[in-house]
This record gives C-alpha cells, sequence and structure tokens, in this order.
C-alpha cells in the first residue's frame, strides 16, 4: 500500500474506495484487483463527472491504477454540446430550423407529420436511429412473421388490485420517459427516423382463460409469445400487456411484451425499479428523466466512422472466410426452433474465475471472452476466430448515461488469437482489445463487417457471446415485491448466442441455438474451457492457449473408447471369407 499523493489521486482514491466498498485504495491498486468490473467502471466514470473529473473510460481500461488513472484525468474536459430541442409544445407546425439533429426538408416533415395520428402537435422530437438501432430495424423489416427483437416477461400477482397498480404506474412511466412514446418511421425517407409522441397509451388486453383448457400461465404464454408476435413500431409505446385471472393458482398473471428497439436489458430493471417506487408511494424520489436525444446526439457527434473503419479494418482486414463454428453459416435465426439451456458453473470455478482475473488486474469479463475464443476456434477450426460481442453501450453516453432509458447495447466483433502465445499474456492480450473495444461501442455492425475480407453475402461470424450483470427475474424481487417474476424470454437473431450471467458472487451460462445442435453441449464446452484455462495459469502459465484441452470429461471418453469399441464376436469354426459371403448375402451387394 502507497497512499494516495496530491489531491486529484486523494479525489479519485476516495471516489474508488465509495464505489467498490473497500476501507482505503492505495496510488498503484488496480480497479479489478479491488473487485472492479465494467458496470461499476460506469459508476465510476459518472461519479467522476459529477466532481468535475472527465477521462476516456478506456483509460481506466489500460490504466487501471489510481496513479496511472490521475495523469489522464482532465478537470476542463470540453464535453460534446448536444443541441436542444426546439419544437415547442402546442405546435401546430414543424418547420426545418426547429429541428436540431434531423436534417429533413419541409417535404419530408410534411410526410413524417402525416404519418402521425394527431399532427405536428402530437410529435414532440425527432432525430435519426443509433447505429444498432438501424441494425434491429433491418431484420424487423426482413422478417414476415415472427420478430427476434421481441422480448417477454410473465409476472404474477395476488390481487386485481395489485395488477391494475402496476399497469398504472406502466402508463406513468410511458408518459415519463421519451423513448416508451417513440415510434420508428422509415416509409417515403431517406433514412428511418425515432419520433417522440407526446403521448401514448399502454396497450392492455384482458383475458378470459379457461382453466380447462390447459394451466393459465401457459394459455397465456402461448397467447403472446414474442416467437409469433410482431409489434408495429411505427406506433408507440412498444411495449404489449395481457392479463388473465388464474382462479386454480389463485393470482393474476400478467404478459409484458417490449421491443427491442425501445429497451434494453439495463432499461427493464430501471422499469421495474421505478414502478415499484410508484407503486409504493415514492414517486417523488424519481430522478429527473434523462432523454434518449442526448445519448443518440452523442453517438452519432461522438467518434468518426473514419476512426472507426481504421480500427475494425486493422482488425478485420485479413480476414477472407467466415468463422462458422460447428460449421453453421445459416444467419437467418427464424426463432421458432430455437433450444435453450442453462448451466450454472460450481462455486469453486467461480471462485477461480474471479480470483484470476484479480491477480491478473483484468475484468471477468476478458477471462470469459479469451474461454469463449477457444471454444470457437476448435469447433470452427480456426486460430483467430471471430464472434460477436455485445457491448453495454453506456460507457460514452454522457452525463446520465447509467439511468438513460432506451436501446444501448450494441453487437460488434472481436477477432482473439489462439495461437502459440502463453496463457497469460493471451489474457492481458484480450482484456487490451476490449478496452480499445470500448471506444468503438457505437460503431455500426454493418460497417465493421465491411472491413473485413470476407466475401459479400457471406456472414463474418454467427456466434455471440453476451457477458451481463444480474438477471430480470432477480431484479423483479429486489425493486419490486409486489411482482413474482415466472420465466423471462430473450432471444439473439444468431444462430449460436451464449449468454454469461454475473450473478455477483457465482455465474450462469444460458445458451441459445437453433437446429440440431445441443445447447447444453454448448455450455459444457464453456466451462470446460474455463477449467483448462484455470488449470494452465495455475500449473503451467507459460502454456500456449492453443494447447488447452476444451473437452468436457463425458465428451472426451465417449471420443477415446465409446467411438472405438469396435470389437465384435465373431465364429471361430468359419474363414473370413466365409463370413463376408454370408453378410454379402444378408446385405445383398
Amino acid at each position: 500500500y502507497e497512499a494516495p499523493q496530491g489531491e486529484l489521486e486523494a479525489q479519485l482514491a476516495a471516489i474508488w474506495a465509495e464505489l467498490l466498498k473497500v476501507e482505503r485504495v492505495g496510488r498503484h491498486d488496480s480497479f479489478f484487483e479491488l473487485g472492479g468490473h465494467s458496470l461499476l467502471a460506469l459508476g465510476l466514470v459518472e461519479r467522476m463527472r459529477r466532481q468535475g473529473l472527465h477521462a476516456d473510460v478506456k483509460l481506466l481500461f489500460s490504466s487501471p491504477t489510481v496513479a496511472e488513472l490521475a495523469l489522464s484525468v482532465a478537470t476542463d474536459a470540453k464535453d460534446i454540446v448536444v443541441p436542444p430541442n426546439l419544437i415547442p409544445p402546442g405546435a401546430t407546425s414543424i418547420t426545418p430550423e426547429m429541428l436540431t439533429l434531423a436534417r429533413l426538408d419541409q417535404a419530408g416533415i410534411d410526410r413524417v407529420v402525416a404519418m402521425v395520428e394527431g399532427g405536428a402537435a402530437q410529435v414532440q422530437d425527432l432525430y435519426p436511429l443509433t447505429a444498432a438501432q438501424e441494425g434491429i430495424l433491418f431484420h424487423h423489416r426482413m422478417g414476415s412473421g415472427s420478430d427476434a427483437y421481441v422480448e417477454a416477461g410473465l409476472m404474477a400477482c395476488s390481487s386485481r388490485e395489485r395488477v391494475d397498480s402496476f399497469l398504472q404506474a406502466l402508463q406513468q412511466l410511458v408518459d415519463r420517459h421519451d423513448i416508451l412514446r417513440t415510434a420508428i418511421l422509415w416509409e417515403g425517407l431517406d433514412e428511418p427516423l425515432q419520433v417522440v409522441h407526446r403521448r401514448a397509451a399502454l396497450p392492455v388486453s384482458f383475458l378470459d382463460l379457461d382453466p380447462a383448457d390447459g394451466e393459465v400461465a401457459q394459455q397465456l404464454a402461448q397467447r403472446m409469445d414474442p416467437r409469433r408476435t410482431r409489434i408495429d413500431v411505427r406506433q408507440p409505446p412498444m411495449l404489449r400487456v395481457g392479463v388473465a385471472h388464474d382462479p386454480v393458482q389463485g393470482r393474476w398473471l400478467m404478459r409484458l411484451l417490449s421491443h427491442h428497439l425501445v429497451m434494453d436489458h439495463t432499461t427493464q430493471e430501471l422499469l421495474i425499479q421505478e414502478a415499484g417506487l410508484i407503486q409504493a408511494g415514492r414517486a417523488d424520489q424519481l430522478l429527473p428523466p434523462v432523454p434518449f436525444r442526448d445519448f443518440v446526439a452523442r453517438a452519432r457527434l461522438g467518434v468518426s466512422d473514419d476512426e472507426h473503419r481504421a480500427f475494425f479494418s486493422r482488425m478485420l482486414g485479413d480476414v477472407e472466410e467466415p468463422t462458422a463454428p460447428f460449421e453453421i453459416l445459416e444467419t437467418e435465426v427464424s426463432g421458432l426452433e430455437m433450444k435453450e439451456a442453462r448451466l450454472p458453473l460450481p462455486a469453486s470455478t467461480a471462485r477461480a474465475v474471479r480470483e484470476l482475473a484479480r491477480r491478473s488486474g483484468v475484468s471477468v469479463a476478458s477471462v470469459m471472452h479469451l474461454a469463449w475464443a477457444m471454444v470457437i476456434a476448435k469447433v470452427s477450426s480456426r486460430q483467430s476466430p471471430v464472434f460477436g460481442t455485445v457491448l453495454f453501450g453506456r460507457m460514452q453516453g454522457g452525463p446520465g448515461a447509467d439511468r438513460v432509458w432506451g436501446m444501448f447495447i450494441n453487437t460488434l466483433p472481436v477477432r482473439i488469437d489462439v495461437d502459440a502465445a502463453p496463457v497469460q499474456q493471451s489474457l492481458r492480450r484480450v482484456h487490451a482489445l476490449l478496452s480499445e473495444l470500448l471506444h468503438h461501442e457505437h460503431a455500426s455492425l454493418a460497417l465493421a463487417q465491411r472491413c473485413s475480407g470476407v466475401r459479400h453475402g457471406q456472414p463474418l461470424f454467427t456466434s455471440l457471446l453476451n457477458y451481463r450483470y444480474g438477471v430480470f427475474e432477480e431484479q423483479v424481487q429486489a425493486h419490486n415485491a409486489e411482482l413474482e417474476v415466472l420465466g423471462a424470454e430473450e432471444r439473439s437473431s444468431f444462430p449460436i448466442c451464449l449468454d454469461v450471467d454475473d450473478l455477483g458472487e457465482g455465474f450462469s451460462l444460458n445458451a441459445q441455438v437453433e437446429g440440431g445442435l445441443d445447447p447444453l453441449r454448448v455450455c459444457r464446452l464453456m466451462e470446460a474451457s474455463l477449467d483448462g484455462l484455470l488449470q494452465a495459469l495455475r500449473e503451467a502459465p507459460q502454456t500456449p492457449v492453443a494447447h488447452i484441452d476444451i473437452l468436457p470429461a463425458a465428451e472426451r471418453e465417449q471420443v477415446l473408447r465409446g467411438w472405438n469399441q469396435t470389437q465384435e464376436a465373431l465364429p471361430l469354426d468359419r474363414c473370413v471369407h466365409e463370413l463376408i459371403e454370408a453378410q454379402v448375402s444378408r446385405d445383398g451387394a
């Protein structure tokens, strides 16, 4: 331990101690060795900003000690100036001068207004989509029946009064947050636009379900199956609620559907948290809402496409073939044949992973990315596999980024070498790559893919890793005692997706796969990869990462012994040619 030097280091150490809940922080202590991770990093950047300190979050990952971070902190950094919304309340007409984030002539504005019920008086704001939203909208428009980006939750309440209380709270949240009153329009326009309505009514359906036709919860889930439901994104809010009474269980059920265009995992948690405060009569404790337009402006006015292009060209420029795990090249996922499996990691493995990350001064997410890269390398026969990773999306989001409602997460490719480099070196290399990727978290996936040498029409990758904190069910129980979560469904548009749920102490692996692949096998491969990684770092840190075995014990037994049990008892009183003649006679060669 060495005490912080100077006022700035002392100020940073105090913020770290409060955030990480430790007694003291020395100037050479590492953020990650003290238990920090990307979600806490967002809180750190926000607390620093409130005290007039500014630092690129990428520097926190590449310079993780108080002393190193203090060298790069600015006290007078120039922030991105978000132009104000100039459409006044009650406006009966909208002119180009009122739009500060969208470029439309009067004819274009008139086309937009004509598509809004209520006309100009109903339009509160108008601006473009983020890169991630553009990708989601593309898949939405390509699909006809199913929509991979409709998510669902099934919840229960003990009484009709509590159902009504939650629905009233939801409507208040629609009134409060602009993203829930947002529609996406594109017909007749040069580019899709987000149109914020001044008012939007929450669509609620009360269904009369007969227990004689089966379990009510299952009937409600089938009636509002996200795999067979499309939400009209041209009309806000992009939420749907179905309610049914379950007399057998003595409860009321609610099915909540939401579209990924307006909600990510963090927004879902904020919704439950704020609804709980409203239901408890504590709405006065809610902080003023931060408009989603601020994030859109920062995403579009921040890092340029040229910078994004230079970064991804360095990473992917010489990649000429797709990375296709298990030879799966198809990327059009309907979701109708999606299979899912969940595997909690043993407590001993979870502890070892966290200890490894702390000891190595890297994030736990870096460990998980290297383990997944080892799996993808083996099952795709690639030494430098490419796969998608889900980025939090809020690291460059500006003031209040930790509490803005909307769609922030983004999927981008990473290329990780699984080669002759020692495992410890490989781990640090992955951490450095992910740190640099944070600077480009708002880049367009389409732009990134065009930076590779993969032929047009072929996918760059077909697998996805999503490292996330907590699960929806636990967040609901933590913030709203009146609700019981019976199930939550999130889907991916990729044929192979592995979610790593960070539960605070433990971890849970959740695999979603399309087609004939076994999702539990994918989880087992990841678990074995982590075990091999941990063993190599513990016993032989100079082991080349490519030499670490990822086969689970049961699969190894099957490969080495089960499939090699070729012995067969044959009659000893007959010659070989007679046995051949007999088999030919049987099989009719």
